[in-house]
């Protein structure tokens, strides 16, 4: 689950990473007294305006610009609220901002210049074990880093049964360039950050930039948060801050109806039971020829109301050419599936404009292929892998 940028940042201030103070504010109105209220608690004359969407580069698209006082707060929160932000990692049509973030200025003047910093906190997959990543290249893409310069890229992996030690903490310091109070600093911060990605039960914590301030304070200056769904029933604060706004409509109604679904580009609707399965039946469509539009596990039942669903959700990708009904029948009997299948075409009517291929395989298999043969719908049996393959062909070259 992804979190806002403020949310993340309350996290992390929970858990004593020091933080950009702000305050998310919903209209132009809400925005100047934000403002009014940080300049009484900070000392800050002047205010970062952020858009708050689940995207980054948000200062690419014109979503982060600086405020030098009250009627500039004002009008810049005006202009970003309500507008479509486009980004490097949003869609053609970008992002609706509905929320703006108020947030202190830190780059104040003092004894030394301020330094930006990048800093991550993820699984690496290929050793089983988390690692900090960090580079001294903060506040650019960590993608054109690597590109570029890989060489100032550092990680550090932590032994899950020691945790992050106080050697590794002082090392990412060291590398960092830092020396003296903000050596020391960084030190407090990486301890921290750490801690709270692990006490979340977070899958990323991404911090670009990390600043050190010109008075040797190391901040948050951004926070890019996601949270391990399977672990929020152990958080149910974290699981409130969910913003549905920001997700795909299609998959938070799947959701909804308990239905796994995961939205993609290509072409061929699946609906499958089991996650292995679907995997294998999205292979089945790409050696066909096809492109998955989506992954849909039913799970183990497939009654008529439940199959309904599913087609109703698949068909409002209107990139959709054809459906593979893919069904391995264990627990759950082939020919109940079929009827389910039939139940639901009827009840649909006219709303089913694509093919559908139905593969039934496992227990009554043959007396599902013999039900939906013998109904009267258009709906095209398959039993055998090669065989349900060979029919998405078949009806991807027909709609060609």
């Amino acid at each position: 689950m992804n979190l806002h940028e403020y949310q993340g940042k309350e996290i992390l201030n929970s858990f004593g990473v020091r933080i950009q103070r702000g305050i998310v504010a919903n209209t132009p109105e809400e925005a100047v007294a934000a403002a009014k209220k940080l300049t009484e608690e900070t000392g800050t004359g002047w205010h970062v305006i952020k858009a708050q969407v689940h995207a980054g580069g948000r200062g690419k698209g014109g979503g982060v610009k600086l405020a030098k006082n009250l009627e500039d707060v004002k009008n810049i929160s005006n202009d970003i609220l309500g507008m479509m932000l486009i980004t490097p990692q949003t869609s053609a049509e970008g992002k609706l901002v509905n929320q703006v973030l108020i947030a202190e200025d830190v780059y104040y003047p003092g004894d030394s210049e301020p330094s930006e910093f990048y800093m991550s906190v993820l699984l690496n997959r290929a050793t089983g074990r988390n690692m900090i990543m960090y580079s001294t290249e903060g506040g650019m893409d960590i993608e054109t880093v690597a590109e570029e310069t890989p060489h100032l890229i550092f990680t550090e992996e932590v032994d899950p049964g020691l945790g992050l030690m106080p050697f590794q903490a002082r090392k990412i310091a060291f590398n960092l360039g830092l020396s003296g109070a903000a050596l020391k600093e960084m030190v407090k911060f990486v301890t921290a950050l750490y801690t709270a990605y692990i006490k979340s039960d977070s899958s990323m914590f991404e911090i670009n930039p990390v600043l050190k301030t010109s008075d040797d304070k190391i901040m948050a200056v951004d926070a890019k948060v996601t949270l391990d769904e399977n672990a929020l029933y152990r958080h149910k604060d974290y699981a409130a801050m969910r913003d549905l706004r920001e997700e795909n409509p299609i998959e938070v109604e799947a959701k909804a109806a308990g239905l796994n679904y995961v939205d993609l580009d290509g072409n061929v609707g699946c609906m499958v039971n089991g996650a292995g399965l679907a995997m294998g039946t999205m292979d089945l469509i790409k050696q066909a020829g096809g492109d998955p539009a989506n992954f849909l596990d039913v799970g183990g039942t497939a009654d008529a109301q439940r199959v309904e669903t599913a087609f109703g959700i698949i068909l409002k990708d209107p990139n959709v050419k054809a459906i593979l009904v893919n069904i391995f029948g264990g627990i759950v009997r082939c020919d109940r599936v079929a009827q389910g299948v039939v139940d639901a075409y009827k009840n649909m009517g006219d709303k089913i404009n694509v093919p559908i291929i139905c593969r039934l395989q496992g227990t009554n298999a043959k007396e599902a292929k013999e039900l939906i043969d013998n109904s009267g719908m258009e709906i095209i049996s398959a039993t055998e892998f090669q065989e349900a393959a060979d029919k998405v062909q078949e009806v991807l070259q027909v709609k060609a």
